[in-house]
């Protein structure tokens, strides 16, 4: 549903009488889409209602449209004219809309601006942004995945370390699942979409592939140790449907003594768990080796067919001027060098932000690449086919990489 943020102007009535107003200033009613505010407030939702109540000029109306959703609809309304002004994409999908002429090219504007430094980005958020050598947006935010885990639970089991390896994560799970308190080993997200991708592609990358080859033995036998762990109930079979949220809820509730997840999780630890918990860099396949790690993040980018795109790139520029209050109110780390993130005083949440900015050293992107989404759902297909028996992982992957080098060709 769209929230309209500002009614605009009101004609008011008295007495069954027009009252006299003086001269109104025109306004500009400018459309944002993202992911946020569905359930609690978000990034997009809460600076774009800022900005609309500071300017008198413009009305801004923000839409929450549904993750797996976006994009197509994106899609759907640049085709037949009625695009949002702004729009907020998972930094792998821009690519699709810059390299085919839907986003607005910001080069010259933010090269301008008082308020914009382009060079402060990270280079793998920025390259997302970019296409052909021109700038069409901006990041939003980053982020990565780390292995959450239940510090109680843990001293139960005789265990004082997290996992380092993918084999020790499921001798772990075994040790820590308890199905007479409805405790499972681990949850994580291995649903049929991009956040199943965002949680897998790490594997591949560590086998050494990457989204243009994915069929690794690595791969592969990462894929066989997660089947193993649902299969013998140390995880929930719920990890084929659960996305990343909802997944680490039940992490968070204490029905899971281990958990595949990011940052944006740790204000909710913080208020939530009634335990001890810590987080821990992503296991690697062997001990000591290949590290990687899910890139994650949204961009902002104005859309190429909008009827105001001065207006458009002064709110963007709002948002940007507000990118040093991402991590401190909505648990997402900046894109940016530039900001230092702040120290809260509170234990848990200064080391969990620590493990989540070194992990981010060995973040690798998905793609960019204009058919992002039908490589990623190679690759979903490929992991839901493997952890649910329908083919062996490396039979699974085999597919999923004819269907990529068919994409890439």
């Amino acid at each position: 549903m769209v929230q309209f943020i500002k009614l605009g102007l009101l004609a008011g009535l008295a007495a069954g009488a027009l009252v006299a107003a003086s001269p109104a200033q025109a306004q500009v009613t400018l459309k944002v889409w993202s992911i946020d505010g569905n359930d609690r407030p978000g990034i997009a939702d809460t600076f774009s209602k800022e900005f609309d109540e500071a300017n008198d000029d413009i009305v801004v109306e923000y839409r929450y449209i549904p993750f797996d959703e976006l994009v197509n609809e994106t899609l759907r309304a640049f085709a037949t004219g009625n695009a949002p002004d702004i729009v907020s994409f998972d930094n792998p999908d821009f690519a699709l809309f810059s390299s085919r002429g839907a986003m607005l090219d910001i080069t010259d504007r933010a090269g301008g601006s008082d308020i914009i430094n382009v060079e402060a980005y990270f280079e793998g958020p920025l390259n997302s942004v970019m296409w052909d050598g021109k700038l069409y947006g901006l990041p939003k935010y980053t982020d990565t995945i780390g292995i959450f885990y239940n510090k109680d639970l843990f001293a139960k089991a005789g265990l004082t370390e997290p996992p380092t390896t993918w084999q020790q994560v499921v001798e772990y799970a075994e040790k820590l699942t308890d199905p007479a308190n409805s405790v499972y080993g681990i949850t994580f997200s291995a649903r049929a979409g991009e956040e199943g991708t965002f949680q897998f592609l790490p594997i591949i990358q560590m086998s050494g592939g990457d989204a243009d080859k994915v069929n690794t033995e690595g791969a592969a036998q990462v894929l066989d140790l997660w089947k193993q762990m649902i299969d013998n109930g140390w995880a929930s079979r719920d990890v084929l449907s659960l996305g990343q949220w909802d997944s680490t809820g039940v992490f968070n509730s204490g029905n899971a003594a281990m958990a595949i997840s990011g940052p944006w999780e740790i204000d909710r630890m913080v208020e939530d768990a009634q335990f001890d918990w810590g987080v821990a860099l992503l296991p690697t396949i062997t001990e000591g080796g290949e590290r990687s790690s899910a890139l994650g993040g949204f961009n902002w980018g104005i859309m190429a067919n909008t009827q105001h795109p001065d207006e458009a790139f002064r709110l963007l520029e709002y948002y940007v001027s507000q990118e040093h209050r991402l991590f401190p109110e909505f648990g997402n780390l900046p894109a940016r060098d530039d900001i230092e993130l702040p120290v809260t005083g509170i234990e848990k949440k200064d080391a969990a932000l620590k493990v989540f900015q070194e992990q981010l050293q060995y973040a690798q992107p998905r793609g960019p690449h204009p058919e992002w989404q039908k490589i990623s759902k190679a690759i979903y297909d490929a992991m839901q086919q493997a952890l649910t028996g329908q083919m062996a992982s490396m039979d699974a992957l085999n597919q999923a990489q004819a269907t990529i080098d068919g994409i890439m060709q």
